[in-house]
């Protein structure tokens, strides 16, 4: 690792002081293609050109487009065809070794302001959800400091999303649980896309997506439209780019936490093919740093795309993810802090095959997919005798159908089934154990079944001269719970004040079954019922300058039939999930009590956004501010902050492009803190002060240095990310100690140096 560091440097200094006159001749290609956002129908005619230099070509008749000669750098294309709004893609970044592919998606003009010049959008949302959206590219995920190239990470920056922890990717989106959030790559909804993943939640300390498959994410954090359901908190949906079509290539890479291989090419003349496969080098460093534990996993994904001729496509994803913890108990402070850790080893695997559809007003879209986890979690006491062991295996097989329908220009109608069995296995052991607060807990359960889950919608949208209304239905079906069936309804709009400001507003229900895990301990958990939330969204957005917008949005989220304990009066399963459980957090998040659906629950917050594009002028930038309260009331029937309730928010983040070959970024990130439950002297805690102190604030300032080389025939890339660069130590939850029988005020973890090197070929 020194001797990589060492060289790493080298090459850095050497980039200083050398200079290739070749890469001023070397150029490359732009291509894609031009399409109608409702439609999918290709857009022929279109104008598209590189914006600040001469170069440019209109699509053909298959709305497809070739820029040639470009010479290296970054830049931002623009796309605009009469009828439809015209839309800028920032973040181009053109290197010679493989053509960029672009998709434009172009939304058809309604609206005619006379005189006024209306300007290019950087800011491109669907009309169909107006509020709580943000897109993410490529670009801007892989030079996020701190983020470690990761795509759930990267939207901790985005308002209203909190991080219970570093290190750790549990979101907590507008005072929601971390089980609340949906994943969907390529159309395939996915529980948990992270490695080493909390059982019925969606968080863990790593993302296995590769961010090479991903042409950008679009997130959601509230207010979401009838097509996505079974979450009430949040959506995150991945569109993974397809592999070259022109040649083979590769990519090798040497990151903060692992190192891996990508390789991509064409199908005859008619398809590509992407294939990753990365490994964790975590484990050596564990072992030089003399730690107990050891994490190691590996991932494989791949995507292939074949045109099937006419109007008709198919694609293909697969995806696996392998985990596993090792411990080293060869003294008794390993053995004794070991007992302490909830360790596991876990398999993931998606598999879907998605065919689409394009006839002449509209398309639709067919995916079946079928996922799998295999979850083994155990925890020993000091002397390596089990005190906790899960053994669980959940199985998803999914078909679901969609169609979107242009009635005419200004009416669109969307119509989707789904239908999932599903198989899940559990077998939970805890012989007697008392928890921190008193109570013994003790289970041996055992749990096979198959179950059948299906949901439907229907969605119309209509827009009128300066005003667009969306209103849809969604109805699910869950047979392994009491109140199987629910019904929800959701309405937005959006009313354009000007060309550059609008006023945006949602109202709706939104439903999600419990998690599989909390129906395994007892019978009395199956009369569980769907939790269900009712949210409301209104705000506004206004562009400063074509590059650059502002919005403000306030919000209410209110719960009811949350999942609460019987027997502990004062938790509500809305305070689990996060970070890696176990017996310090008395195994909550898995349920192991009886529950109830009882539990109610207010979240409300206002945000202000502020982003600024890459554009002619090489800066970008984000400023999110969020201000919200979270309250949950148990059976007690008291009111109290949830476990998640961070009440001011704020990050800054933002970057300079130099040149082509060296960026410049930074983040800096402050949060106040979060609430926990005290310790009494003796190692117990008290229910009725549950969470009723809190952690002081936290805040810390990331940077990021990038460099490339671009030689003839592969490019080198390479990073130094500095995470938290002034060495802030905030004081982390206390604990209880039962060696030392003291209670222990740990840090969190301070400067974290990481470097990244990559060869493209």
């Amino acid at each position: 690792m020194k001797n990589f560091i060492l060289i790493i440097l080298s090459l850095l200094i050497l980039s200083i002081t050398s200079y290739s006159q070749d890469e001023e001749r070397l150029r490359g290609t732009i291509s894609g293609s031009v399409i109608d956002n409702h439609t999918k129908g290709k857009l022929q005619g279109a104008n598209v050109y590189l914006m600040g230099t001469k170069l440019g070509v209109s699509t053909d008749v298959s709305g497809e487009f070739t820029i040639k000669d470009v010479p290296v750098g970054a830049y931002a294309l623009r796309a605009s065809l009469l009828g439809y709004s015209d839309l800028i893609q920032t973040d181009i970044v053109v290197t010679n070794i493989k053509p960029v592919v672009v998709l434009f998606e172009l939304i058809e003009s309604t609206v005619e302001f006379g005189e006024v010049e209306v300007t290019a959008e950087y800011f491109q949302k669907s009309p169909d959800v107006p509020v709580s959206t943000q897109v993410q590219s490529y670009e801007e995920i892989r030079r996020l400091p701190g983020g470690f190239e990761d795509v759930v990470r990267a939207v901790s920056i985005l308002p209203g999303v909190a991080q219970v922890q570093a290190g750790r990717n549990d979101l907590i989106v507008r005072g929601g649980a971390p089980s609340e959030n949906l994943y969907v790559i390529d159309n395939i909804e996915v529980p948990n896309i992270n490695h080493f993943g909390t059982q019925g939640a969606s968080g863990g300390p790593l993302s296995y997506v590769n961010l090479d498959f991903v042409n950008n994410t679009s997130f959601s954090s509230g207010g979401f439209g009838v097509r996505y359901g079974d979450k009430i908190s949040s959506v995150l949906s991945i569109d993974l780019r397809e592999g070259r079509k022109d040649d083979f290539g590769g990519k090798a890479t040497i990151a903060a936490t692992q190192f891996g291989l990508n390789l991509e090419g064409p199908v005859s003349d008619k398809g590509s093919y992407l294939f990753s496969a990365r490994r964790s080098y975590l484990d050596f460093i564990f072992k030089i740093a003399g730690f107990g534990f050891v994490p190691e996993y590996w991932d494989f994904m791949t995507k292939a795309n074949y045109d099937l001729g006419g109007s008709d496509r198919i694609s293909l994803v697969g995806i696996a993810a392998l985990d596993n913890v090792r411990l080293f108990n060869d003294t008794d402070k390993k053995r004794f802090d070991n007992a302490r850790i909830l360790y596991s080893k876990q398999n993931q695997g998606v598999v879907g095959i998605t065919w689409r559809h394009l006839f002449s007003s509209g398309y639709s879209t067919v995916t079946f997919s079928q996922l799998y986890t295999d979850y083994r979690y155990r925890q020993d006491d000091t002397l390596m005798n089990p005190i906790f062991t899960n053994n669980s295996f959940e199985r998803e097989w999914s078909l679901k159908g969609d169609v979107t329908y242009e009635i005419v220009k200004t009416t669109e109608l969307s119509i989707g089934i789904q239908s999932k069995i599903v198989g899940f296995n559990s077998n939970l052991t805890l012989p007697t154990f008392k928890s921190s607060y008193g109570k013994l807990i003790s289970v041996n359960s055992s749990f096979d079944t198959t179950a059948l889950k299906a949901a439907g919608y229907l969605q119309l949208s209509h827009g009128f001269e300066r005003f667009r209304l969306t209103f849809g239905v969604r109805a699910d079906y869950f047979d392994l719970i009491e109140k199987s069936f629910v019904f929800a309804p959701r309405l937005s709009a959006t009313v354009i004040l000007s060309p550059i400001t609008n006023i945006n507003a949602s109202a709706g229900r939104y439903y999600q079954a419990p998690s599989y895990i909390w129906l395994v301990s007892s019978p009395v958990n199956r009369q569980l019922r769907y939790i269900g939330v009712n949210q409301f969204v209104l705000g506004v957005d206004h562009l400063l300058r074509s590059d650059t917008k502002v919005s403000v949005e306030g919000y209410l989220k209110k719960y009811s039939d949350y999942p609460a304990s019987i027997t502990q009066p004062y938790l509500v399963l809305a305070n689990t999930g996060a970070g890696y459980g176990g017996s310090q957090e008395s195994f909550a998040s898995f349920g192991l009590d009886q529950l109830i659906s009882a539990g109610t629950g207010t979240t409300y917050g206002v945000e202000l956004f502020l982003q600024k594009k890459l554009s002619e002028i090489p800066c970008y930038g984000i400023i999110s501010i969020s201000y919200n309260q979270s309250k949950f009331k148990a059976l007690d029937g008291v009111s109290r902050p949830t476990s998640f309730d961070q009440r001011l928010l704020m990050n800054i983040g933002g970057g300079y492009l130099f040149s082509e070959k060296w960026e410049f970024s930074t983040k800096f990130r402050f949060a106040t803190g979060r609430p926990y439950t005290p310790y009494n002297s003796d190692g117990s805690q008290t229910g009725t002060i549950y969470n009723s102190s809190r952690l002081g604030v936290n805040h810390s300032l990331d940077v990021r240095v990038d460099r490339r080389w671009m030689f003839s025939s592969w490019t080198l890339i390479t990073y130094i990310d500095i995470q938290n660069i002034y060495n802030r130590k905030p004081i982390d939850v206390p604990r209880y100690n039962d060696r030392t029988k003291q209670i222990e005020q740990s840090n969190a973890i301070g400067i974290l140096p990481s470097i990244g090197i990559s060869a493209e070929f």
